[in-house]
Order: C-alpha cells, then sequence, then structure tokens
C-alpha cells in the first residue's frame, strides 16, 4: 500500500453510494428541470463536479460522459436510488429519453474511440501506449511522478487503435469483431482486437485493440481474423463521432 499523503483520508463508499449516467445532447434540458443549480456551460463546464440537488435529493454530479455526447454521471445514497431513478424515468419522458442498455454504451464509447477499465486500459500499459500521455501533466507535482516520466521516455511496447472493419466483409459474415480476435498486417500477427461492436450512429464497424509498436499506423490497412474469416479493416486517425470533443463542452 503507498502511504497517502499528510493529512489525507480515504473513506471507500462503494456499499453506500450508487451512480447513474445521463448522456445526449438532450441532457443538459433533462436534468435541468430537476435542479435549480444552473447546469449552463459558463456555470457548469466540461470537467468539473459539484454537489447538487436533483428532484430534492442530494447527489455529487460531475460533467463526464462515457458516451462522448454532451452528458453527467450523477451520485447518490443507496437509499435514494430508486427515487432519483424515478425522477430522472420522469424527466427523460419530456425530452424523449429513457434507460440504455449495456451494449447500446459500448456502441457509442467505440465511436468516440473511449476505451474501458480491463479491457484496454490496465496497470500494465503505459501512459503513451494507450494515448493518455497528454493527460500526465509532467509541469506538475503528482504521486509516483518519476515513475511516470521514466515510464514515457521508455520506447511504447505496442499502441492503442481504432479500427474500421470493410462493410462488405461484415456483411459478408455477419458479425462484428467483440474482442479476442487476432489483427494481422502484411501477413504478420502484430496485436490483438480489445473490444468491437456496430457503432449505429456513424454507421461502422469498430474495433479497438492494440498492435505492436511501430507497425501498422493510422490509414494503414490490416485484417482482422472475425470467426475464422479475414476481415478488411483500416486504423482510424482519429474517432468518427465528434473528433474535436466538441459536444461534451457544449
Amino acid at each position: 500500500m503507498v502511504p497517502l499523503p499528510e493529512g489525507t483520508t480515504f473513506e471507500s463508499l462503494t456499499e453506500t453510494h450508487c451512480g447513474f449516467n445521463v448522456a445526449g445532447p438532450k441532457s443538459r434540458d433533462m436534468l435541468q428541470r430537476l435542479t435549480n443549480t444552473s447546469l449552463g456551460n459558463e456555470d457548469f463546464p466540461f470537467m468539473r463536479s459539484r454537489v447538487i440537488e436533483l428532484a430534492g435529493l442530494e447527489c455529487l454530479a460531475l460533467r463526464v460522459s462515457f458516451t462522448g455526447d454532451l452528458g453527467w454521471e450523477l451520485h447518490c445514497a443507496a437509499e435514494d436510488q430508486e427515487a432519483l431513478y424515478r425522477a430522472l424515468l420522469e424527466a427523460g419522458e419530456a425530452v424523449g429519453a429513457g434507460p440504455v442498455g449495456g451494449r447500446a454504451l459500448m456502441s457509442l464509447r467505440l465511436e468516440k474511440g473511449y476505451g474501458s477499465w480491463s479491457r484496454e486500459y490496465s496497470p500494465e500499459y503505459w501512459p503513451h501506449e494507450v494515448g493518455f500521455e497528454r493527460l500526465c501533466k509532467m509541469d506538475k507535482d503528482f504521486l509516483h511522478k518519476k515513475a511516470a516520466q521514466k515510464a514515457m521516455e521508455t520506447a511504447p511496447r505496442e499502441a492503442l487503435v481504432l479500427m474500421q472493419l470493410d462493410e462488405a466483409d461484415v456483411t459478408s459474415s455477419g458479425a462484428d469483431a467483440t474482442g479476442g480476435e487476432p489483427i494481422f498486417f502484411e501477413g504478420a500477427g502484430i496485436g490483438r482486437v480489445t473490444s468491437g461492436a456496430y457503432g449505429y450512429s456513424v454507421g461502422m464497424s469498430l474495433a479497438m485493440g492494440y498492435v505492436k509498436a511501430g507497425t501498422a499506423l493510422p490509414g494503414d490497412e490490416v485484417e482482422v481474423m472475425v470467426l475464422g474469416q479475414p476481415h478488411r479493416a483500416r486504423i482510424l486517425s482519429e474517432p468518427p463521432f465528434d473528433p474535436k470533443g466538441q459536444r461534451l463542452r457544449l
């Protein structure tokens, strides 16, 4: 265990709190119906958090979203979960919103090129192997800064990439990649798929995965084996959904 900095305490709320994610272009309009706190961009900008009241219930609201669109994460006491859920459902009806499942969330986060913990991300990967080097603010002090600096000065072993599978090949096989499929480049195995799904809002069969550093690059064509059949794929240079990240910041 790493000792906590002096004066710091830690309390786990895993068993006492529950969370919801509300996302989409009308998420602000929907949530504003339930609170007197302004959710406008100037008052509640992207990547900020505040304790607010929603439907009379105290919540920790974080302006982040796993879908790549405008959204908030809401964390409330476990005993308030049902009441908040019912309030969200009622407010959602007014703007045409409703519950979504895990597969829908998987599809949306792939359209945005977001990896997930235990699939794309783990303590085994270095920041510059998953595209996180820009998030390491080396001009600031933080815990284990020296270790992070040392890792990023080391040549990457692999690179996390986003791929678009060829539509004709997907139609022929009737299957998208789901994870675990090998990736080939110029006849040699270079990596494996970690996640895959069809992106309905962008009309693409998408897959994320790791390739050996210095092999296939954005724009290159590779092959992904899906159900034993080769599928042509192209490594994308940016995610197909809102590549500049503007919708998150509206």
